[in-house]
């Protein structure tokens, strides 16, 4: 992408990150000279010559290697280059994917008709934000196929080549890394705020559809994209929430029905009109040609291998998700009884949402606009909150604050992750913002402070004030009954 800026009276144009090459192979398919061709089992973009592809990927074999010889249990991650960086990323024993992402740069005009002068801007990419989207490629590419060698076992290498080319040429089109920060290093969890009546509805609702339907294996409850309840595995969720919120969920946002939300009259509510509705599979259950097709997902893949039918069923804003065993034959009838069971009560249930969220909004009073911005991110059940974005999805990364300010979150994020103990880091950055971050007890906290003349002196009382009233206060202000339990399960 282009961004073209007004500098000395000439335009210059800023060219953002960008994907230059993705591919993925295993050496031990072309150990030989001249198979080295079978090595490849996926080359993004497809129309780069033969040649070409075997001589990258050699390449990146040989820095793999070279960099054995002084950490054999910790293979090199990223090579930087002026013009571009590449990271590897080793999911499964000798598979290996590689991605390639230009650096962004700067192209500045030159009088008398000279050629621009062109400048790379290679410490504006942080390693550990873009090693983390390529593992997330990795992990969605599961979460749909399964593993690499489940496949392969099961196919032999014509399958596992025909599965990756249909999943990553789609795929690798969503990914925007010029949208990418430190929410897609912690790739977080947002959860919604509930008082514990209605929370313990909520379980009283998924207990009831899993008792009436014996086929449901696992339950997950969203509303407005934040999880209430899950009945998956950490990790699982954690992909699986991202597929939602950034791709499922944002294709089928439509206005919603007047008075969206909107607590139901009580002759409504007597009887069985429902606004309840399927996302995956059939669009309109009345349509005699309707496909009762839903995607698959794998689930638990180190342990039992489980796959499953997803379906998710949407009612107003809230959503919930029921997975199946994929052995199941998902039929009409069972999609009309899931409809007629399900539709009633989460019409309900999202009307009782709304109409307690907007009680407890306004006991609270209106919020005031805080003297400082947060990101906080808890590892152990990965609760995610930002109030420096105003918008995160896959294509668009909406801050409120300045990209400098966003390069330095990910410098310090950078700096606690390479110790295990506790730290605070504070850095006054040129624009006068002061930037803070503090890594406890599993939990890590970035906050901007909006103080130009404050001192350092004086941040750090700020800081101080702020974690008198407890680091856990970002999360017991906003987030839900969930998280406690599942703060108390760990």
């Amino acid at each position: 992408l282009i961004s073209p800026r007004m500098a000395s009276g000439m335009q210059e144009k800023q060219y953002t990150p960008s994907l230059l090459s993705f591919f993925i192979y295993n050496p031990k398919f072309g150990p030989r000279e001249g198979e080295e061709e079978k090595k490849i089992l996926f080359y993004h973009p497809i129309e780069i010559e033969k040649n070409e592809k075997i001589r990258n990927v050699g390449l990146c074999e040989a820095i793999v290697q070279f960099t054995r010889t002084f950490c054999p249990t910790k293979p090199a991650k990223s090579l930087h280059t002026q013009k571009n960086r590449q990271f590897f990323h080793e999911p499964e024993e000798n598979y290996w994917m590689v991605m390639v992402v230009r650096n962004p740069m700067v192209e500045k005009p030159n009088k008398d008709g000279k050629p621009p002068t062109v400048e790379y801007q290679e410490e504006e990419i942080i390693d550990s934000v873009y090693g983390s989207v390529l593992q997330q490629c990795y992990s969605m590419y599961k979460l749909f196929n399964g593993t690499f060698s489940r496949t392969f076992e099961a196919g032999g290498m014509e399958l596992l080549i025909q599965k990756l080319e249909k999943f990553f040429y789609r795929y690798l089109q969503t990914l925007h890394l010029q949208s990418c920060d430190l929410l897609d290093v912690f790739g977080g969890i947002s959860f919604f705020p509930l008082d514990k009546m209605t929370y313990l509805k909520i379980q009283s609702f998924v207990n009831r559809v899993e008792e009436s339907l014996s086929l449901v294996k696992y339950t997950a409850f969203l509303y407005n994209d934040q999880l209430i309840w899950s009945g998956l595995e950490q990790d699982d969720m954690q992909i699986l929430y991202k597929y939602l919120t950034t791709s499922l969920f944002p294709r089928h946002t439509e206005p919603e029905l007047a008075g969206r939300d909107s607590p139901l009259r009580p002759e409504v509510a007597g009887n069985l009109l429902h606004y309840g509705r399927f996302l995956t599979g059939p669009a309109n259950l009345k349509d005699p040609d309707a496909k009762f097709r839903f995607p698959k997902i794998f689930v638990n893949t180190e342990d039992s291998y489980e796959e499953l039918h997803l379906i998710v069923y949407k009612a107003m804003s809230a959503a919930v998700c029921f997975m199946v065993n994929a052995a199941v034959d998902l039929s009409r009838e069972l999609c009309e009884q899931l409809d007629s069971l399900v539709g009633p009560q989460l019409t309900l249930l999202a009307s009782d949402i709304c109409e307690q969220y907007n009680i407890n909004r306004r006991i609270s009073g209106p919020e005031k606009e805080p003297q400082f911005k947060f990101i906080y991110f808890n590892h152990m059940n990965l609760a995610e909150k930002s109030t420096i974005h105003m918008r995160k999805t896959a294509s668009v990364s909406l801050t409120s604050v300045h990209p400098d300010l966003m390069k330095i979150l990910g410098d310090i994020n950078c700096d606690f992750a390479r110790v295990d103990e506790d730290e605070e880091i504070i850095v006054k950055a040129m624009t006068d913002y002061w930037v803070v971050g503090k890594k406890s007890d599993q939990r890590e906290l970035y906050v901007i402070l909006n103080q130009k003349n404050a001192n350092l002196i004086e941040v750090n009382e700020e800081v101080k004030r702020l974690d008198m009233m407890g680091m856990d206060y970002f999360t017991t202000l906003k987030l839900s009954t969930v998280q406690v339990l599942l703060i108390a399960s760990v």
